[in-house]
Parts: structure tokens; C-alpha cells; sequence
């Protein structure tokens, strides 16, 4: 039997980077597994199409985590053909990165919306079914940005630091009900985003990690699993570095 067999779980924003491994990673050890895009079906269903060789159920959703009806709207339609379900993914999440003196409003709160609002709308829209199952696993993307900070980030760490407040916050409301929720800080792992990094800063990225050496989605992917399963059971409202040291 594999890990996750049999469990259905929910993964926003997961047609690259990070939450396409996370996808199929899932799918890699039995689960049946619903993901959202915002903008590509290409990308989604070859994410599909490569899941499918596990032979489990996989499903994409054009749905915008950052609306709050959307988000309603997606859970519904997900629970009306599936029983319940075990574990949400919240991974979405952008950046506009600039220093604060040149940073607008507009993008100071964009990714506000975006990383922050997100989490609350797919927790909010998924508690009442776990309630109801009185089981229930719920997995925060976060990031060492949000522990440590970052210059030319300071939008994007705030949104990924009250990830972390929010997740400690629904982990003591809803342990009672074995219900769990648990945050994953990654560092810097090697995505379509960083490589838009010019060589010379993502070297300069990888000597100030202890390891010496960047992550890949896998990385992240296989904590995912690890915290979705019966093995994790007994861990909730912590916050875990994937990042090679970085956070040290």
C-alpha cells in the first residue's frame, strides 16, 4: 500500500514550479490529487497528463485562490464528487520584488492578496468538511523569507511571515478536532522563477547555504508527503525549513 493511498488532497497553484512536483509527487504515492491554475490549461494538463502514469485520480480547476468565491465555489464542486478532503496544499503565491523606496502600494498589496488572502480563503472554504470528518491536514507554503527577511522583499516576507501567525493560530483551533496544520519555509530551490536570476546572484545564492547548493521541488515535495501521511500524525502548528541550512 502506498503512503497516501485512497487520500484526497488539494493543491493550489499547481501547474509549475514547486507545485507541479508537488503534484505529482503526490500522485507518486497513491493519492488522488485536485490542483488549481490561474492562467495556462497547457501547463495544467501536461502536469495531468504526466500524473496519470500512477494510476490515481487527477484533476485541474481554473480557480483563483485569491477570491474568496472562488474559492467557495471550487471546494463545493470538489466535494460534491469526492466523500471528503484530507489534506490541503496551499502553495499559490507570487512576488514583485523591489526596494521599499520604489515599491507601490498597488504591488505592496497585490501580494498581500495573493499569498496571504489565499490561505485564509482555502482554509476557510475547507474547514467545515474536515470539521465534519473530525480529520483533516492543512499545509502552509511559506518561505525562510518569511523567518529571516529579505532586502527588495519586504511585501513579499511580510505575506510569508503572517502565513506562519495565521497557521500556528488554526493549528490551536482545530487540534481538537484532529485536525492539523503545519508550515514549510523553502529556500532557495530552482524553479522557472529563479531562473530568471542572472548567474552571478544565484551563485552568490548558493554560497550563503550551507549546503552549497541550490533545492529542487522534490525537496519540498517530499516533506509534502511525509506531513500528509498517518507518519506525521502527531505534528502540528510547526514550521519547517527546507532550504539547506539557509535559515541557520
Amino acid at each position: 500500500m502506498k503512503l497516501l493511498e485512497n487520500k484526497t488532497i488539494v493543491v493550489t497553484g499547481g501547474s509549475r514550479g514547486i507545485g507541479k512536483s508537488i503534484v505529482l509527487k503526490l500522485a507518486e504515492n497513491g493519492a488522488n490529487v485536485i490542483f488549481t491554475y490561474l492562467s495556462s490549461s497547457e501547463k495544467a494538463n501536461m502536469v495531468i497528463e504526466e500524473a496519470q502514469k500512477y494510476g490515481v485520480s487527477i484533476e485541474a480547476f481554473k480557480s483563483d485562490a485569491s477570491n474568496y468565491e472562488d474559492c467557495q465555489k471550487l471546494i463545493a464542486n470538489i466535494l460534491s464528487k469526492h466523500v471528503s478532503i484530507d489534506v490541503l496544499v496551499n502553495n499559490a503565491g507570487v512576488t514583485k520584488d523591489n526596494l521599499l523606496l520604489r515599491m507601490s502600494e498597488q504591488d505592496f498589496n497585490s501580494v498581500l492578496s495573493v499569498n496571504m488572502n489565499s490561505v485564509f480563503n482555502m482554509t476557510k472554504a475547507v474547514q467545515k468538511s474536515m470539521l465534519k470528518s473530525r480529520n483533516g491536514c492543512i499545509i502552509n507554503l511559506s518561505s525562510v523569507v518569511g523567518l529571516k527577511g529579505n532586502a527588495g522583499q519586504a511585501n513579499y516576507a511580510a505575506s510569508k511571515s503572517a502565513i506562519i501567525g495565521f497557521s500556528k493560530s488554526v493549528a490551536l483551533e482545530l487540534g481538537s478536532r484532529n485536525i492539523r496544520c503545519n508550515v514549510i519555509a523553502p529556500g532557495y530551490i530552482e524553479t522557472e522563477m529563479t531562473q530568471k536570476l542572472d548567474n552571478k546572484t544565484a551563485d552568490l545564492w548558493k554560497q550563503s547555504i550551507p549546503l552549497k547548493r541550490a533545492g529542487v521541488g522534490d525537496d519540498v515535495a517530499n516533506l509534502i508527503v511525509f506531513l500528509s501521511s498517518e507518519m506525521a500524525s502527531y505534528i502540528t502548528g510547526q514550521v519547517i525549513s527546507v532550504c539547506g541550512g539557509l535559515s541557520t
